[in-house]
C-alpha cells in the first residue's frame, strides 16, 4: 500500500478514536483535548463524513445536537463541551465556533440530505447567525473580533479578522440554503453574503488603490478604512495574498494560510487571486518542510505584532503553534484549495507531503499531531488529533474524487 492511502486507513482509525456518546473529541487521548470543540469536530466531519460509516454519521449529528443543547440564550455556541462534564463549557470566547456550527449543519445536510434534522435545528442555527450579526460592532458589515478569540488563541489578531470574516461569509450563505430548504427565502442573505464578500476584498486586498478607495467611497463603507487602504498598499503595493486583519489604522503584515486557503476554496478569491496566493505560497516555502505554516513571516520580538504572552509554555515562538508552526489541518485546507485552483499534479505530490507529516511522530509513526515546527519538522503538541486525520480524509477525497465542500 503506498504512501497516500495507508494515510487515509490511518486517518479514518483516528478519527474513529475520537467519537464520544456526545460528539467528536478533539484528540484520542484522554490527557488531551478531551472535550468536543466545535471548530475542530466541525472540520473533522469534512472529511469524515465523506467516509461511507454509520458511526461518522451518529457521530456528527450527536455532535451537532450537542453543541445546540448549550448554546447560550444570547445564541453563542460554545468553544468545547467537555466530555465528562457536559454542563461545563471548557471556554465560550471563540467568535468561529458560532459560523462552523452554521457551516457543520449544511454539510450534514449534503452528506445525508436530512431536511427534518435541518428544521429541527433552524431556530439554533438561526440565533448563531444572529449572534454573529451582533459581532459587527461598528456596523461596518464585517464582524470585529478581539485578538486570540478564535482558531489563533494565543495570536494577535485583531479587528476585522480574514479567517473570521471568510467564514462568515460561508456561513451567510449556507444559511441562506438552510433557509431556502426549510421553505423560507434566501435572497436578504445572500445578498449581505455578497456585500462582506465585496467588502473583504475592498478592504484585505491591497493592490489597486484608486479602485479600492472608489469603492469605499461609491459604496459608502467605513471611511476609515481609506487609511488602512493607503497605508497596506505603500507596504504590499500590489496583492500578494489577503491581510490577516484590518484594525483601527493597522493591518497584519503576515500571511495566514488558513485564512487565505478559505478564501480560495469559498470562491472569496477570483482565479487570478487564487494563483496569486497559491504562489506566495510557494515562493516563501511555508509549504517546507510540510504543508503548510499557518503564518509567515513568524513574528519576532520587537515586531509590532509580538506578545509577551507568545512566550508562554515557549509555545508560541517564531516556527511555533501558530507563529510560523506547520499545521496538519490547514494543510488539508491547503491541498484543496490546489485543487480548487485546477493544480492537480501538485495538489497530489502535497497530498503525499501531507501524509509525511501525518506519519511522523515523537513516540510512533501515525500520530496525527496537532502541529509541526516550522523549521525542524518536530511533531509537537497532542496527538491523534481529529482535525489533523479528518482534513487528511478531506483533502484526500478532493484529489481523488474531487469532492468539495
Amino acid at each position: 500500500m503506498n504512501l497516500i492511502e495507508e494515510a487515509y486507513r490511518q486517518s479514518i482509525l483516528v478519527v474513529e478514536r475520537c467519537m464520544h456518546a456526545i460528539g467528536a473529541k478533539a484528540s484520542a487521548l484522554s490527557e488531551g483535548y478531551n472535550q468536543v470543540f466545535t471548530r475542530d469536530s466541525m472540520i473533522t466531519f469534512l472529511g469524515a463524513s465523506l467516509v461511507d460509516s454509520q458511526a461518522c454519521q451518529a457521530s456528527f449529528s450527536m455532535t451537532l445536537e450537542t453543541l445546540a443543547r448549550y448554546q447560550t440564550k444570547l445564541g453563542m455556541i460554545p468553544l468545547s463541551v467537555d466530555v465528562d462534564n457536559p454542563a461545563i463549557e471548557a471556554n465560550q470566547g471563540a467568535v468561529d465556533s458560532n459560523p462552523w456550527f452554521v457551516i457543520g449543519h449544511s454539510v450534514y445536510y449534503a452528506r445525508y440530505k436530512d431536511t427534518e434534522f435541518l428544521k429541527k435545528h433552524l431556530e439554533s442555527i438561526r440565533k448563531a447567525m444572529l449572534w454573529l450579526e451582533y459581532q459587527d460592532s461598528n456596523n461596518c458589515g464585517l464582524i470585529e473580533v478581539q485578538e486570540a478569540a478564535d482558531w489563533g488563541d494565543l495570536f494577535a489578531n485583531r479587528g476585522n479578522i480574514l479567517y473570521d470574516n471568510v467564514l462568515y461569509y460561508k456561513a451567510l450563505v449556507e444559511y441562506a440554503h438552510i433557509q431556502e430548504l426549510c421553505g423560507e427565502s434566501g435572497v436578504e442573505i445572500l445578498a449581505r453574503a455578497e456585500d462582506v464578500k465585496q467588502k473583504m476584498n475592498v478592504l484585505l486586498w491591497p493592490g489597486d488603490v484608486e479602485e479600492q478607495t472608489r469603492m469605499v467611497r461609491e459604496h459608502g463603507y467605513s471611511q476609515e478604512w481609506l487609511r488602512i487602504i493607503r497605508m497596506s498598499n505603500e507596504v504590499f503595493w500590489f496583492g500578494k495574498f489577503y491581510l490577516p486583519y484590518a484594525s483601527f489604522r493597522d493591518f497584519g503584515y503576515h500571511c495566514d494560510a488558513l485564512g487565505n486557503s478559505l478564501a480560495i476554496l469559498f470562491d472569496i478569491a477570483d482565479e487570478a487571486k487564487a494563483n496569486t496566493i497559491i504562489d506566495h505560497f510557494i515562493q516563501t516555502g511555508m509549504n517546507k518542510p510540510y504543508p503548510i505554516m499557518a503564518n509567515y513571516p513568524p513574528i519576532n520580538p520587537g515586531d509590532k505584532d509580538w506578545r509577551e504572552y507568545y512566550r508562554n509554555a515557549y509555545l508560541n515562538l517564531p516556527y511555533q503553534y501558530h507563529n510560523g508552526g506547520i499545521w496538519p489541518f490547514v494543510g488539508g485546507f491547503y491541498v484543496a484549495a490546489l485543487m480548487k485552483a485546477g493544480k492537480k499534479e501538485f495538489a497530489r505530490e502535497e497530498l503525499e507531503n501531507l501524509a509525511r507529516a501525518n506519519q511522523v511522530g515523537k513516540r510512533f509513526e501515525w500520530e496525527f499531531n496537532e502541529w509541526l515546527n516550522g523549521r525542524s519538522g518536530m511533531p509537537s503538541g497532542m496527538a491523534y488529533q481529529a482535525w489533523s486525520a479528518g482534513m487528511y480524509i478531506f483533502a484526500y477525497k478532493c484529489v481523488m474524487e474531487d469532492a468539495t465542500i
